[in-house]
């Protein structure tokens, strides 16, 4: 990485890379600016986590270059931690800030100077006591500049939001699961308050108080941010700009990610629109060739064109196939009404419950998503109702003729990493007669040649929606998911949920996308308190939770950055209320492009039958004049050819006409 003079924190200037013989991205070109707050979106296997690697400085790039100014600091979260730390989780958080808690100790070790020197009565015993005050005094100055009277109360806070408990935070950081570490990263990551926040999917491990948390605090970071993300709340919520990687190249949007949509699909109608009016004039040209290319006279102009046909960039359209997905489940035997049934039980370990007293039915059909704080045991739940873990009193069982299929993150690690796609789909569930397995792949997005790549050869998110193809292809009715868009990109996101939408069965949902759950689920079981409640309907305020301990709005991130430092930015609220205004006018764009497509429609119909008209009428003068009989009256057969010279001029008017208009009606309507 090179070190620059510039107001950019990080300049990115046509990277491009290669995998395994595979082109990734050829051309990605953008800017990060102090205090902005950049959204990477694009499909599994774009390359969007090389990026960032190469940003941080842990892959090469084959070509361009990476710029930053002198002295910026990158904090990176990635996907997966590899590192083995020691200590409580506050001690590992307080790592952040080191030279902080070293100027700490430094002070009391200067404290302890000026008590020893001060007990002399010579002028030197008073300099040197001089001296030492004179250390301590800005050796506090500086403590003071970096936040260090507070900065462990920071640390806790940040812990707090991120869902830790006072407790939690004395604990060895060793007794933690990998999601709870990854929160010790993040948490860690913040408190250092670098210029550039770099994270790879920081909601992955998350619940949705902590999300809704993070989404708060990052909002109001001081610095720039650069993450990749399949959150589209998230998204939205602290993202001020998108950039897609599509098509080797990165293309940046202004705003969150409803703008992002709004932006890109004009973007596309433009580009459908110009493809139109170029295939419109290839064709034309095309005509003319095929028309006068044995024509001596004509020969320059027809090279002419047939040159200028090799040399057209021709317009070519995004492939978002993937989007495309269509979904035919096998049919499961009809389940019981009563799917699961749960009546006053209490369940927990060694004695000690994690839920009590909990009465829970869920009925055929339907689609209901737990959620609740990490820890609060809905895991315990879905153990209980899968009959994984006996319940301490009460009982929990499921209904007649129900058949189960359970998903968690474990079952990407049972694929076998030496098959292709398809052999690991016909391995798992046979040649089934009467099904095709490459159909039922393309609904998980695996189109053509991608399922003869070998299972090693795919991203994490194109593992999952493997495991998930599995798992859903055989005929269960009752599908129980725990956290199955960790690791998912956007694309692959909307494969899942055409895929639970379309589910005939009934679904549990363990999800911390707020997304999904809209879109899937029907109903809410919030597990809180040692209490699972299921509440019909998704209500915002369950949701997006903001009244609880964890979702504690903090300070300002940090001051361990040092003087100077950027006070943080305070336009959440701001921007919220800019991107409804923003949705409002596209209403009203949209409503008034309605109109002038209406109105452009019925001219382009108008015109057509005008030229159908004309190019009738000046068919039928030319059949007259075809006719031999009619040359024996010259004045009529000069009468004639005058008649058909202006039939064919007003047929080639009226089409010219009908061109424009067409073209008018595209750049409104492209379909």
């Amino acid at each position: 990485m090179r070190h620059v003079a510039s107001d950019d924190v990080i300049t990115v200037s046509g990277l491009a890379k290669a995998h395994g013989g595979r082109t990734l991205f050829n051309d990605v070109t953008f800017r990060l600016m102090p205090g902005r707050r950049v959204a990477l979106v694009g499909g599994n296997g774009v390359g969007k986590t090389t990026i960032l690697e190469i940003i941080v400085g842990t892959q090469e790039a084959d070509a361009g270059e990476v710029h930053s100014v002198k002295g910026t600091r990158i904090g990176y979260l990635p996907q997966e931690l590899t590192e083995q730390v020691q200590g409580t989780v506050i001690e590992e958080v307080m790592r952040a800030v080191a030279h902080v808690t070293d100027l700490e100790a430094q002070m009391a070790r200067l404290l302890d100077d000026v008590a020893a020197t001060g007990s002399g009565g010579s002028d030197e015993d008073a300099d040197a006591h001089e001296q030492a005050l004179h250390a301590y005094g800005e050796a506090q100055h500086r403590f003071e500049q970096l936040g260090g009277y507070g900065i462990e109360a920071e640390g806790r806070r940040v812990l707090a939001g991120l869902g830790f408990t006072s407790a939690d935070m004395d604990r060895p950081v060793q007794d933690l699961s990998g999601g709870w570490r990854m929160r010790v990263a993040l948490a860690k990551l913040m408190l250092s308050a670098p210029e550039l926040l770099v994270l790879d999917e920081p909601t992955n491990h998350l619940d949705v108080e902590s999300v809704a948390w993070l989404e708060r605090y990052l909002a109001d970071w001081p610095g720039a941010i650069l993450f990749v993300s399949h959150d589209r709340d998230f998204i939205d919520a602290v993202a001020e700009r998108v950039i897609e990687v599509s098509g080797g190249q990165a293309l940046e949007y202004v705003g969150g990610f409803a703008e992002f949509v709004v932006q890109r699909e004009e973007r596309l109608a433009g580009l459908r629109a110009a493809q139109a009016r170029q295939q419109r004039q290839i064709d034309q040209v095309e005509q003319f060739v095929d028309r006068f290319r044995y024509k001596a006279t004509k020969a320059r102009q027809v090279q002419s064109r047939i040159k200028m046909l090799d040399k057209l960039e021709r317009i070519e359209l995004p492939d978002r196939t993937e989007q495309a997905a269509k979904f035919g489940f096998p049919k499961p035997q009809r389940s019981s009404r009563v799917v699961i049934e749960v009546d006053d039980a209490t369940v927990g370990f060694d004695g000690a419950p994690v839920l009590s007293h909990v009465d829970l039915v869920v009925e055929r059909g339907r689609k209901l998503a737990l959620i609740g704080p990490n820890g609060a045991g809905k895991t315990t739940l879905l153990r209980m109702i899968l009959g994984e873990l006996a319940p301490d009193s009460g009982s929990a069982s499921l209904g007649a003729n129900v058949d189960v299929a359970h998903f968690t993150q474990h079952q990407v690690d049972t694929l076998r990493f030496d098959r292709t796609v398809i052999e690991e789909l016909r391995a798992s569930v046979g040649d089934q007669h009467g099904r095709n397995l490459r159909s039922v792949l393309a609904g998980f997005g695996f189109t053509g040649d991608a399922v003869d790549r070998k299972v090693m050869d795919l991203s994490g998110g194109e593992r999952t929606r493997l495991a998930l193809a599995r798992m859903m292809v055989n005929p269960v009715n009752l599908l129980v998911l725990d956290e199955p868009t960790n690791h998912l990109d956007l694309p692959s996101c909307d494969v899942l949920e055409d895929a639970l939408v379309a589910y005939p069965g009934t679904i549990l949902l363990v999800t911390h996308d707020r997304y999904l759950i809209r879109e899937v689920a029907d109903g809410l079981v919030v597990v809180r308190n040692g209490r699972a409640v299921l509440h019909d309907g998704l209500d915002e305020d369950l949701l997006s939770p903001s009244g609880t301990t964890a979702a504690a709005a903090p300070a300002t991130p940090t001051s361990a950055a040092g003087p100077g430092g950027r006070s943080p930015n305070r336009g959440g609220k701001e921007r919220r209320e800019n991107r409804a205004e923003t949705r409002k006018r596209t209403a009203a764009d949209r409503q008034q492009r309605t109109s002038v497509t209406k109105d452009s429609r019925k001219r382009v119909q108008r015109l057509e039958r005008q030229v159908a008209k004309a190019e009738a009428e000046a068919e039928r003068i030319g059949a007259q004049l075809a006719d031999p009989e009619i040359y024996e009256d010259h004045q009529r057969v000069r009468a004639l050819a005058d008649e058909h010279e202006v039939a064919k001029a007003r047929a080639e008017s009226l089409m010219a006409e009908w061109l424009a208009a067409q073209e008018e009606l595209d750049s409104v309507d492209p379909s």
